[in-house]
């Protein structure tokens, strides 16, 4: 009688617990990991189509970005640039993404190769970049960006 009685036991605690956990919150699909990286590949599109509205809406209001020339832009500055025809990228392709998460942070490293004018120029370079992101407001918003140029051989 005993041994009906655990395994009744038994079997009331695995059906509770099923049942608890498909009624529990669901985590929303994907990881962070996931979330940012599709986020670097809709700037990536965004960036070739010169969508500055998507810019401006990932971008936090006090980025900082800093240019593979060395020189530190505004995210104001780097929208305008793009509004006006400054800087127009024709071609973008990055790969070797690597995503850290901190909590509500995330550093984003990676490659990219990349055509257009700038000024009115050709350029055609390689960089390494880090992007930081910081979940604000429920959001995740990009304060920082850095490129360094890869030296062509």
């Amino acid at each position: 009688m005993k041994r009906i009685a655990i395994a009744l036991g038994v079997v009331v605690l695995v059906s509770s617990v099923a049942a608890w956990a498909q009624n529990a919150p669901q985590p929303k699909s994907g990881s962070v990991e996931q979330e940012i990286l599709k986020l670097e590949k809709d700037w990536e599109t965004a960036a070739l189509k010169g969508d500055t509205a998507f810019l401006e809406r990932i971008y936090a209001s006090d980025i900082f970005i800093t240019n593979s020339d060395g020189t530190l832009w505004t995210g104001a500055q780097d929208i305008a640039a793009t509004k006006s025809g400054e800087y127009v990228l024709t071609t973008y392709v990055s790969d070797n993404l690597k995503v850290r998460v901190y909590g509500d942070t995330a550093v984003v490293s990676g490659r990219g190769k990349a055509t257009g004018k700038e000024k009115g120029k050709d350029f055609s370079r390689q960089t390494v970049w880090t992007d930081t992101w910081v979940r604000i407001g429920g959001e995740w918003k990009c304060v920082a960006a850095q490129g360094t140029l890869i030296a062509q051989k």
